[in-house]
């Protein structure tokens, strides 16, 4: 199947616009969804959103949504996606990873660029509960990342058929970097005193806060390095930034992929150094590789200004339609 290369919308070609662009455009959510707590292994709590009940059923695959830093149900392109898939008879399931959507988790620890162990645990509980649904994913930055690191942690075992992800930062030591140039900085410091709001909150319980990084100290959140180093390093078993870094980064994954993945990123995205971007010989045999020079971080607007079309919401679903036929083709199923 030919597939049309991006072309970012007229009077929106910065990367920058590209990026800030849904952001205005689509502030408020549209689509509601009902709220499932499961209980993790460890005794934690994640969200699972859904727009509609869940069902057993072949020929609706369920997508697993995976949102980016600090993202949610709620943000602009978690929510074109799930109108999308939904008009395209997909099934949605958003995670929240731990402590994000508004809600503390209740472990000191939260949740990283490379915790790849929540959602593999929630595709083996979907995997229980809906036996005959093949379960896809599609994950957007941070989740692109945790979503390309599971993918090739598991290999031939995984449990899903095919996936997506979106500006991923795939190198976290140069996506540190890159953060901390130019305009980048400002998406940095938006960023970083989310998260810190975010400790802030779940600081409110003492016994937590004991067990947490003192949060008065500026340094601390200077950078997303300094950050890593003093909060997510710590709290998650790394030995410091750049163990964390090393050992949560997607890029060295992507070669033992063995399910049919898709790739989308921009030369241009403000949170990733073109470095990161792998090479032909770098992904294995069942990754695409789509790289456009614009589209931003999580843009990849087309059209025009006065009518903007969010190219993701037709390359994706489009991508996973193809997947489910040839799932279907292969297996059997109806």
């Amino acid at each position: 199947m030919s597939v049309k290369p991006f072309e970012p919308a007229v009077g929106l070609g910065n990367c920058h616009l590209q990026t800030i662009f849904p952001r205005f455009h689509r502030p408020k959510p549209w689509i509601r969804t009902q709220c499932q707590w499961l209980t993790t292994p460890d005794s934690d709590r994640l969200a699972l959103h859904t727009p509609a009940q869940l069902e057993d059923n072949p020929n609706r695959p369920i997508v697993l949504v995976l949102h980016g830093l600090e993202g949610s149900v709620e943000s602009p392109y978690v929510q074109g996606l799930m109108q999308s898939l939904l008009e395209k008879r997909f099934q949605v399931a958003v995670m929240h990873f731990r402590g994000c959507g508004g809600v503390p988790n209740l472990l000191p620890r939260a949740y990283h660029s490379g915790d790849s162990e929540d959602p593999r645990w929630l595709a083996r509980h979907l995997r229980e509960k809906f036996p005959g649904t093949p379960l896809m994913a599609v994950g957007y930055s941070l989740g692109g990342n945790v979503l390309l690191k599971w993918l090739g942690e598991d290999g031939n075992q995984t449990l899903l058929s095919a996936a997506v992800s979106v500006s991923a930062p795939l190198d976290l030591h140069a996506s540190s970097r890159r953060m901390g140039q130019g305009f980048s900085k400002v998406y940095q410091r938006h960023l970083l005193q989310s998260l810190k709001q975010s400790l802030r909150n779940k600081a409110r319980d003492p016994e937590l806060a004991q067990q947490m990084p003192v949060l008065n100290e500026s340094r601390f959140f200077s950078d997303f390095r300094s950050f890593d180093d003093q909060f997510t390093a710590p709290l998650h078993g790394f030995s410091g930034v750049d163990d964390y870094y090393t050992r949560a980064s997607s890029k060295p994954f992507i070669k033992n992929i063995r399910t049919p993945t898709l790739i989308v990123h921009a030369q241009d995205d403000p949170f990733v150094c073109p470095t990161a971007i792998p090479t032909s010989d770098e992904i294995s045999s069942e990754v695409t590789l789509e790289v456009s020079k614009r589209g931003g971080h999580v843009g990849f607007i087309s059209g025009s200004l006065w009518q903007p079309r969010y190219w993701l919401e037709s390359r994706i679903p489009d991508f996973l339609k193809q997947m489910r036929a040839e799932y279907t083709d292969n297996t059997g199923t109806p």
